[in-house]
């Protein structure tokens, strides 16, 4: 299986926002149900039970537990035995910000924000959108190079789509959206790269019906022929908060 590594640039003199993880109590009760699967699936736990987990009292634990469904971070119904009890989105999104903050923290190369993935088949509306005029015309003047008419798309993994938020801290160039007199087309940010050697881009539009863990990539060339890329290599994305020599 391949890795491809992609670099993206970032000016040291750009401030960074802290991402704002909002005050919520006993996050690591949270912490704990997310280690029993309460992520993914519906798990049955009673308070006597949980409490083993956390060290705190039966009652406490089941005091805990209200109050997180009071905060609309966990579904629970009460039945014989104990509890079904299932993370919210919410409640899965306060995890995924904390886990940035804990890889800011120990990250091994902290002047870098790594995201990885494999490359994943696309659904052909990339070559639609690059092939018209109006952003064409804007991708050759701001990104320097006339894209080949598609993407490659890759899926991050679990861990990278976590830290995905953060690419809407890096310095982009803004493609704006625009009406070509039949119908208005929506703008997006680029974040420029290099894939192998190659000018690239990765393209995040204002508006789009993918999910969070897909990114796209742009570049004037095929980069499935020019890499020798193909379904489920893994590509790893590099993201430098400053200059890096030897890329331009």
């Amino acid at each position: 299986m391949k890795c491809v590594v992609l670099h993206l640039n970032y000016e040291m003199r750009l401030k960074i926002k802290a991402i704002q993880v909002p005050i919520v109590p006993d996050i690591e009760y949270l912490k704990k149900l997310a280690l029993i699967g309460a992520v993914n699936k519906t798990v049955k736990v009673s308070s006597s039970e949980f409490h083993k987990h956390t060290g705190d009292s039966s009652k406490t634990a089941a005091r805990k537990l209200k109050q997180l469904e009071e905060e609309r971070l966990i579904e629970r119904k009460i039945v014989p035995g104990g509890q079904l009890i299932k993370m919210t989105e919410k409640g899965i999104e306060i995890l995924k910000n904390e886990y940035v903050e804990y890889s800011r923290i120990f990250s091994s190369e902290p002047d870098t924000l790594e995201l990885e993935g494999n490359v994943l088949k696309g659904l052909g509306e990339g070559q639609y959108y690059i092939n018209i005029p109006g952003y064409r015309k804007q991708f050759e003047e701001k990104l320097h190079f006339v894209p080949f008419p598609g993407t490659l798309n890759v899926q991050l993994s679990e861990s990278s789509s976590a830290l995905r938020n953060r690419l809407r801290e890096m310095p982009a160039v803004r493609i704006d959206g625009f009406n070509d007199g039949e119908r208005t087309f929506g703008g997006g940010n680029c974040y420029p790269i290099r894939v192998g050697g190659i000018e690239a881009a990765v393209i995040v539009p204002d508006r789009t019906h993918y999910p969070l863990d897909l990114i796209e990539i742009i570049a004037p060339l095929k980069l499935r022929d020019a890499l020798k890329l193909k379904d489920g290599d893994r590509i790893v994305t590099r993201v430098k908060k400053q200059g890096m020599e030897g890329q331009e």
